[in-house]
């Protein structure tokens, strides 16, 4: 029998949930380095459409992605509440930093073991690879991504390969800020 290539949830742990359009996700803080208003971002030719642009986080080039283009949806519109999630993702055993645009960012949680259940096998809108679960809090259902996931290594390279070029090119102007 072939073993699922799955994250199984077993312990109780701490979620940054954040809104695109209607619906819920959720991201392990653990994953999270900062959350940040919408800055200036510096658009970056020939990068995957999903890739908004680079940012710069403390002199160092962030790669800056739009989770409603990389899931399907329509572009992240610009508001107010707009917010950057910096993640630090596993990149073949390294260590890697990602902004992630949201429409909105809203609490950290606690959700136990209990309160997880497996993402559904049919009917999903998401690809269920993406999701560790579906955590429920009272009434309210939350998608668990695991951000590790949602991008393929073959695109993580190209979106740090495109950061390096631009790091490059504007070099001292990034990072003597």
């Amino acid at each position: 029998m072939e073993k699922e290539n799955k994250t199984v949830v077993s312990k109780a742990a701490q979620y940054l949930t954040f809104k695109l359009r209607d619906e819920m996700f959720a991201i392990d803080v653990l994953q999270v380095r900062e959350v940040l208003d919408l800055s200036n971002i510096t658009k970056v030719p020939r990068a995957p459409d999903f890739m908004r642009g680079v940012i710069n986080v403390r002199g160092s080039v962030v790669p800056v992605i739009d989770l409603r283009l990389k899931f399907g949806l329509p572009k992240t519109e610009n508001t107010i509440d707009t917010r950057i999630v910096v993640m630090e993702l596993n990149l073949e055993g390294e260590q890697a930093l990602l902004g992630a645009m949201a429409d909105s960012v809203h609490d950290v949680m606690d959700l136990m073991p209990d309160q997880i259940e497996d993402p559904p096998k049919i009917g999903a809108r998401w690809r269920t690879e993406f999701i560790k679960g579906i955590g429920k809090q009272d009434d309210n259902f939350l998608i668990l991504l695991d951000i590790d996931r949602v991008f393929s290594s073959d695109e993580l390279a190209l979106v740090d390969e495109t950061s390096a070029t631009v790091e490059e090119e504007i070099g001292k102007d990034v990072t003597d800020e």
